[in-house]
């Protein structure tokens, strides 16, 4: 259905993949991973012809079509949420949309709009043969969280999240023969996740999917392509088949390399010993044509990386940690929380769940001082020090300062040692550190926060959304750390791999402002409510 032709990527001298081969078959659905800057995005807008390569080509069988996951959720502001999903078929929308401007105007009497008219009708029939698409877009809406009484809003009126949601349904609603998506869960719940996964799995044609979540990835693909070293592998299978492989292939690489070292060794020692011996120099000569022949070869080190994330809490956690008391709290007249009271005992590690717009948020921010509850009240025990991970991050981390410079700024007592220490435990080398924050990308800057929460050394942890824009490495590292800190979190996340890495507690907040409070993991938390 698509395939490259020897596909090569190149920023100056950076090589991002070079002679790519590949054919993506219909019916597969692949899972795109590497790490962060390894050339995942650039790869699949290449494919959907967004941006040229330097070499090779794609070639997309004819009459196929395409649909791409949009990145630009403010291209459609002045569309109703309704108009902006139809717009997924764009020809199919510009004949209702025309079919609609006629019949306004009513002129009947000419032949060319008549002619015009059954030319349109013709457009719509062949695009939506059962005249469905006012249904399918309704139960795409609702099936992420629109109801129908919002269906003729105005994308502006939408919150950025909530925009890249429209971009998703405008995308399956084309119902694609090749379908590409970098990311499709960012900004969803739990529960939109589950459903996209079904939906998913239905899908008929070719699917390329970048996702950093392994839950989505193992529930979803039926084939792994893992670009690094400037190459695509591609395996059978979902990412924890993927993994299992992968680290196979990397130890028999070594085993192999251990081999023939060895054998090297033996064969350089004889060749030593009897060269000078006239008796034995045509057996020296035979074995320096093996020691020849004998190919040793270098093992790769994965591109991948793994940060090494270690919170310490400087005093131990006090029996005292947080008591929250009837918090009520309302944006313009409109009530978000609706009197949430919970007790944060000693040992608990909280992942706080539930759909968009239930004030996961919002009470964060309440607990964290940035802002004033409308009513109620929280006390944190005498003992707790925080640390917090705000969900917006990555545009609060916008200074010309360099990295160092960024975390010293909090507390000048912290030694510039330890700091390039956290720095270097999440990837920052060397020469990186000199970098000034604001060129620093999403994920590079989640890292920094990482770094900074690290140098708290706080006994209490408050966590929104830290996994977004991390790679999977990343994501993995930030479980362990969580699982074995000695101090108390909270944590909002959509990421299940990652709640079942550290929660014993989960806290859901529901869309009609009630809450469940659950004690075990998010794996028995699912079997009694659910999601």
């Amino acid at each position: 259905m698509l395939s490259t032709v020897n596909l090569t990527q190149r920023y100056g001298k950076r090589v991002l993949f070079d002679k790519i081969n590949l054919t993506l078959d219909a019916g597969k659905r692949y899972g795109l991973i590497g790490a962060n800057g390894a050339g995942k995005s650039t790869f699949l807008k290449i494919l959907s012809g967004e941006i040229e390569q330097t070499e090779g080509e794609v070639q997309l069988q004819s009459g196929v079509r395409m649909g791409v996951l949009g990145q630009n959720q403010y291209a459609f502001e002045d569309f109703t949420l309704k108009d902006a999903v139809l717009y997924g078929n764009k020809r199919l929308y510009e004949a209702q949309k025309e079919k609609e401007k006629l019949y306004m105007e009513g002129n009947f009497d000419s032949d060319e709009v008549n002619n015009r008219l059954a030319e349109l009708e013709m457009i719509c029939a062949d695009e939506d043969p059962t005249y469905e698409s006012d249904v399918k877009i309704e139960k795409l809406l609702e099936a992420l969280g629109f109801p129908a009484s919002q269906h003729d809003n105005l994308m502006s009126s939408l919150t950025g999240g909530d925009k890249f949601k429209i971009l998703l349904a405008q995308v399956l609603f084309l119902k694609p023969d090749v379908l590409l998506l970098d990311e499709p869960t960012n900004n969803l719940d739990i529960e939109t996740i589950g459903w996209l996964e079904e939906e998913l799995k239905r899908h008929e044609g070719t699917l390329l999917v970048i996702s950093h979540d392994r839950h989505f990835l193992n529930n979803v693909v039926t084939n792994i392509l893992d670009l690094d070293f400037q190459q695509i592998r591609e395996f059978t299978g979902n990412y924890d088949d993927w993994y299992i492989a992968a680290n196979l292939i990397a130890k028999q690489a070594q085993t192999d390399r251990a081999k023939g070292l060895k054998e090297k060794e033996e064969l350089e020692k004889f060749i030593a010993r009897f060269s000078a011996n006239a008796s034995k120099a045509k057996q020296a000569t035979s074995r320096q044509k093996q020691l020849d022949k004998l190919q040793i070869q270098e093992v790769k080190l994965s591109s991948r990386r793994d940060p090494s994330i270690m919170f310490k809490p400087h005093r131990d956690i006090g029996n005292e940690v947080l008591d929250i008391i009837d918090i009520h709290h309302s944006y313009d007249g409109s009530e978000v929380l609706k009197g949430i009271s919970f007790k944060v005992k000693k040992g608990d590690k909280i992942a706080l769940i539930g759909a968009n717009g239930t004030g996961k948020t919002t009470l964060l921010q309440i607990l964290m001082g940035q802002l004033v509850p409308t009513s109620g009240k929280f006390v944190w025990g005498q003992t707790i020090s925080t640390s917090y991970f705000p969900q917006n991050t990555t545009d609060l981390i916008n200074t010309d300062d360099v990295l160092p410079q960024w975390i010293q700024n909090f507390d000048p007592k912290w030694h510039i040692d330890e700091i390039r220490k956290c720095l270097g435990r999440m990837l920052f080398t060397g020469e990186e550190q000199t970098k000034k924050v604001s060129a620093c990308s999403g994920g590079e800057k989640h890292r920094l926060m990482l770094s900074k929460m690290m140098m708290d050394s706080a006994n209490f942890l408050v966590l929104d959304e830290p996994d977004n824009h991390l790679d999977l490495e990343a994501i993995i590292a930030l479980g362990e750390a969580l699982h074995d800190y000695q101090g108390g979190a909270i944590c909002v996340t959509h990421d299940r791999e990652l709640i079942d890495a550290f929660a014993n507690r989960i806290i859901k907040l529901n869309t009609d402002g009630s809450m469940i409070d659950f004690e075990g993991d998010y794996e028995a938390f699912s079997e009694i409510h659910g999601h």
